[in-house]
């Protein structure tokens, strides 16, 4: 085995190192200068700090006075809440009296009736003048008597010299009317109410009279030539 060999170290390199150790005096003026620098620190720690704890407390003191505030004013509404409202007077209503019931409405007047239509006069009835209707007339009805077609011819010259045929003849001086003359005219009336008018109703009278009175129209005429009437 070998034999290790402890080299010593130069004395040259221990005085180095004394060189680089500062000494007590240096070593206390550092200290010295970090004390200085800390307490300087601190101070200006301290008065930030203090300046904060200000600003907090300000704020403190605002968010307690609004608080405050609030309470208070939530403190009044509630008391203005719990305090009772006067209560209202009665209102007292006299009844009101039942209107009476509404009178029954009027019954509605009857329409009035209308007014009736005047009668309207009768038309006057006009005379019929016709000879040759008359004498066809007469000469249909001397059967229904009894007697013969030649009985026509006296009966057609009786009334010609009496009347002419004539339904309104009228005799100025005695006041005889009609196809045969009857006096007064209304004796006629028992043959008919038209007899001022209406020629058949003259005839057939005047056919009774002849029968009652000559017996046939031959009879009267030869009356009438003797006495000028019949």
């Amino acid at each position: 085995m070998s034999e290790s060999k402890v080299q010593t170290r130069p004395h040259n390199g221990s005085n180095k190192l004394r060189n680089r150790i500062p000494s007590l005096g240096q070593r206390a003026a550092v200290l010295g200068t970090a004390c200085a620098l800390l307490i300087g620190l601190g101070a200006a720690g301290q008065a930030s700090e203090s300046g904060s704890l200000t600003a907090v407390s300000d704020t403190q003191k605002l968010s307690t006075a609004e608080i405050e505030s609030q309470l208070t004013m939530e403190k009044a509404e509630m008391q203005a809440k719990s305090t009772p409202e006067p209560a209202a007077p009665e209102i007292s209503v006299a009844p009101q009296a039942a209107e009476p019931a509404p009178a029954p409405a009027p019954a509605p007047a009857p329409a009035p009736e209308p007014a009736p239509a005047p009668v309207p006069e009768p038309a006057p009835v006009v005379a019929v003048n016709d000879p040759a209707g008359a004498q066809a007339y007469a000469a249909g009805q001397l059967a229904s008597y009894g007697w013969a077609p030649d009985q026509m011819q006296c009966l057609q010259t009786l009334w010609t010299k009496e009347s002419d045929w004539t339904t309104t003849a009228t005799n100025a001086s005695s006041g005889a009317y009609g196809i045969v003359q009857s006096l007064p005219a209304e004796k006629m009336a028992s043959a008919g109410a038209d007899y001022l008018t209406n020629y058949r109703t003259q005839i057939n009278w005047g056919l009774n009279y002849i029968q009652e009175r000559y017996q046939s129209p031959c009879g009267a005429l030869n009356f009438h030539l003797s006495n000028n009437w019949y």
